[in-house]
């Protein structure tokens, strides 16, 4: 097995990279070699009470256990975007009706654009990304009635 050399510059820039996006893990391959960073969750002990006090305000927001029934989710770690090209319109706007398998956006990752299609036809109801968003595995893209 080939030796695998760690560049400590590349893990500060990936940690970086997290910061900046707000994600939770990311992960940088050249050919079989990969370094995947992720963050640590914080320390349990603190989430119990601060989630204690905030039931009372959250639940009239509607905020529910999982995600929307309707909620359309991203099947892969990237970025989003919106139109299949820059200065192109968007493949759907909010009030459009859509059938299933139709392309609802696009996710870039490692230099692949992925379509994300319907699950099932109906209206589109509210978009929760922006084009350029970077986004995680199950985040809410988009919602559908």
């Amino acid at each position: 097995m080939a030796k695998f050399d760690v560049d400590p510059e590349l893990v500060k820039k990936l940690a970086a990279l997290l910061e900046e996006t707000g994600l939770a893990e990311i992960e940088y391959a050249v050919g079989e070699q990969r370094i995947r960073v992720a963050k640590i969750a914080a320390p349990a002990a603190p989430a119990p009470a601060a989630a204690a006090a905030a039931p009372a305000p959250a639940a009239p927001v509607s905020t529910p256990a999982g995600p929307h029934p309707g909620a359309v989710t991203a099947p892969m770690v990237g970025t989003v975007y919106l139109s299949p090209e820059p200065g192109a319109p968007p493949f759907v706007r909010v009030g459009d009706m859509v059938g299933e398998g139709q392309t609802l956006l696009l996710i870039e990752a490692m230099k692949t654009y992925n379509p994300v299609r319907a699950p099932r036809a109906g209206k589109v109801v509210r978009v929760l990304v922006a084009d350029g968003d970077p986004v995680e595995y199950g985040g809410e893209l988009m919602v559908l009635e």
